[in-house]
Order: structure tokens, then sequence, then C-alpha cells
């Protein structure tokens, strides 16, 4: 029996290139809104970023989304960015 293909994305932030899996999608639609994608399906273009707060800290300084995208800054959009990725690392009691 053949290993199915693990599909690897390129995190557009560090470089890194790690299954899909790992990542998160984030969706850049027509009109110019950019929304988090947790479940890859979202329409649009799509970039992927590592699920981790350094990382999305990074983007944030360096406005790394917005100068790849070539489209200006939408200043709460990391703050959300950073949130969830925050959410995701965070263990839930139960």
């Amino acid at each position: 029996m053949r290993n199915k293909k693990i599909p690897l994305r390129k995190c557009i932030i560090t470089g890194e290139r790690l299954p899909k899996g790992e990542l998160l999608r984030i969706a850049y639609s027509k009109d110019g809104a950019l929304t988090i994608d947790p479940t890859g399906k979202a329409p649009g273009r799509g970039f992927y970023i590592v699920k981790r707060v350094e990382a999305c800290e990074k983007a944030k300084k360096k406005n790394a989304i917005f100068h790849q995208l070539k489209m200006p800054e939408q200043e709460s959009f990391y703050d959300e960015l950073i949130a969830y990725v925050k959410s995701l690392e965070e263990p839930t009691n139960g």
C-alpha cells in the first residue's frame, strides 16, 4: 500500500516548509479583506503562517503580511491573528 503524500506549504513569515496541517491559512478575497481561515477552505487566495505567537508578533513588527500583499496595513488584523494563535496554544481545562 502506498503512503499518502503530505502537502507541504511555506510560511510567508519564517520561510519554513511544513505540512499543511501545522500551518494557519489566511485568505485574501477579491474585495481586499483578509480573514483567518482555520478550515483551509475559505474562498480567495490563501497563504500560510506558522501557528506560533512569536512568528505573528514578528509579522506585526515588520508588517510582513501587508508588505507581501502590497496593500495598506490593517492594524487590527495583527491583533486578531495574535489572539487567535494564543487561543490555539493554550491548553483547555476539562
